[in-house]
């Protein structure tokens, strides 16, 4: 929160977000509505309706096969965890990327766009971390071209379980009205005369909040215009505070605070998409040696039994036996859903059993709390 406005991105929703009265706030080097008329109408109303989100931060890259019709797919499969073989055009997949240590460096959706060419959305903070792997790793061997459209793009996130028909009054403005993909697909929309046009719209059934919805990705001089046709279909817009209490809610983790260098997808329960029989992948020895020798640690939900404060990032969660701290939340909220206090850590494996009592230092004083079965909710 200490970052200069003056040196922070801005979204092409900016304008809008002031008009609306957003409350801005820096987030990975962009400015951003954290809300608007508070995080829990706009929690409630992706809940129980839809809300309209600006993910304009996000990163999108294509890579493309420059030679044959395999060659992308190899060169993903080399560096992210799932498998992208197995992937038709439309299709996508959430996929992680790895350091050598078998620690996370990012965690993105993949999408198969033709059979020699995918569309990666990446989280904003790793953009040049991301294109720096992806890069040091083509060598001549792979044959792809990698290209970063983040500039061009403008993106929003609508969720909830009123979105696909809100959708439907949307895309009545889109050429040929077309529908929805089915979850996780992507489809491409063009306009007449634009099949070559780098950052054609592209809408993906994806989401970071637990409900039905879509991605929508625009060029960036769209964007308002879409935002306004989705309020005035009956989208809510929404912030980055509900957006983090309804991911927390269900146990997603959040690339920096939940997932970093030093866990591994394995110790963060991300093992449905971590492919070890695949080709060998960047950490995938580093990952090998854990299925073998066991976890040291794994990312448990926790959730505060009684009255207490509301927990957030790093504090302590302690042995209520021995009065020792057993690890720190990653994460850490009031749940809107369920009126109590809910967060993450990673913990011993054997404190990490749903049912097994701790405790949160909150200020010097310690609040009982149990680990949890996810989700949340």
């Amino acid at each position: 929160m200490s970052e200069n406005t003056e040196d922070l991105k801005r979204s092409p929703l900016h304008d809008r977000h002031v008009a609306l009265g957003a409350r801005l706030v820096p987030f990975a080097g962009w400015e951003m509505p954290v809300q608007y008329e508070g995080i829990l109408r706009e929690h409630r109303a992706v809940r129980e309706s839809c809300g309209v989100f600006d993910i304009s931060h996000m990163g999108e890259i294509t890579v493309r096969s420059t030679e044959g019709t395999k060659a992308a797919a190899a060169y993903l499969n080399h560096l992210l965890t799932n498998d992208a073989s197995v992937l038709k055009p439309g299709q996508g997949q959430y996929t992680l990327m790895l350091n050598e240590r078998g620690g996370v460096i990012d965690d993105l959706i993949l999408y198969r766009t033709r059979t020699d060419g995918f569309f990666l959305v990446v989280n904003a903070s790793k953009l040049s971390e991301d294109l720096i792997w992806l890069e040091q790793e083509a060598d001549s061997y792979y044959t792809v071209r990698i290209e970063d459209h983040s500039a061009g793009y403008g993106a929003l996130a609508v969720q909830g379980p009123k979105s696909q028909a809100i959708y439907e009054k949307v895309a009545k403005r889109l050429p040929g009205s077309p529908a929805l993909p089915p979850r996780n697909g992507i489809i491409k929309v063009v306009a007449e005369g634009d099949e070559d046009n780098p950052t054609p719209i592209r809408i993906c059934r994806t989401g970071y909040t637990g409900e039905d919805g879509f991605e929508f990705f625009c060029p960036a001089a769209q964007t308002p215009a879409w935002f306004d046709a989705f309020l005035e279909a009956g989208a809510v817009p929404c912030g980055l505070g509900a957006r983090d209490t309804l991911r927390l809610e269900k146990c997603y983790p959040l690339n920096g605070s939940d997932l970093d260098g030093y866990h591994t997808p394995l110790e963060a329960g991300l093992k449905p998409f971590v492919k070890m029989g695949k080709d060998e992948f960047l950490g995938h020895d580093a990952l090998k040696v854990q299925l073998t020798k066991g976890l040291p640690s794994k990312l448990s939900a926790i959730c505060v039994t009684g009255k207490a404060p509301p927990p957030r990032t790093g504090y302590a969660v302690v042995d209520p036996e021995t009065k020792e701290p057993i690890g720190e939340l990653s994460s850490g909220s009031l749940s809107p859903s369920l009126g109590t206090g809910i967060g993450l850590a990673y913990l011993p494996l054997e404190k990490s059993a749903p049912g097994t009592e701790v405790c949160l230092d909150i200020r010097g004083r310690l609040f009982p709390a149990v680990v949890s079965k996810k989700p949340f909710i």
